[in-house]
């Protein structure tokens, strides 16, 4: 019995350890003096925790393209403010604000995504509305 305890309790520290690597703060991983604004075609939603992350293609000047991933808020967070995935509809145009990933890659933060015409959704969560 001992051990089938110290088996469940081991199985819960290494999943909860791994859940809190996952989460990671707006400071540790995006850069508030990199801001971005991206136009492009939503292309995908991930509507997971602990952040939803969705893409974004976006044609460069040179014709090629660009896939951003950008994560937003959390899936609950959102929903409590009337946020549904339903919301970011694939295959849209979209302008995107926010903030490029630390490491320099095609990763950012998306605070806000705009459709022509005009609708908004504010993918963070009201805290991450601000620069931090």
């Amino acid at each position: 019995m001992r051990r089938l305890l110290f088996i469940v309790l081991l199985i819960g520290v290494i999943g909860g350890g791994r859940a809190l690597v996952a989460h990671h703060s707006f400071a540790a991983e995006f850069d508030d003096k990199q801001p971005i604004k991206l136009t492009g075609t939503l292309k995908k939603v991930e509507w997971t925790n602990p952040h939803i992350w969705y893409y974004v293609e976006v044609k460069n000047p040179d014709g090629t393209t660009t896939m951003w991933a950008l994560s937003g808020g959390a899936p609950g967070q959102l929903m409590r403010r009337g946020i549904r995935k339903d919301q970011l509809v694939v295959g849209a145009v979209v302008n995107v604000d926010g903030f490029r990933a630390k490491d320099g890659s095609h990763n950012g933060f998306g605070r806000s995504v705009t459709y022509q015409d005009g609708r908004n959704v504010f993918t963070a969560s009201a805290a991450d509305q601000q620069s931090k």
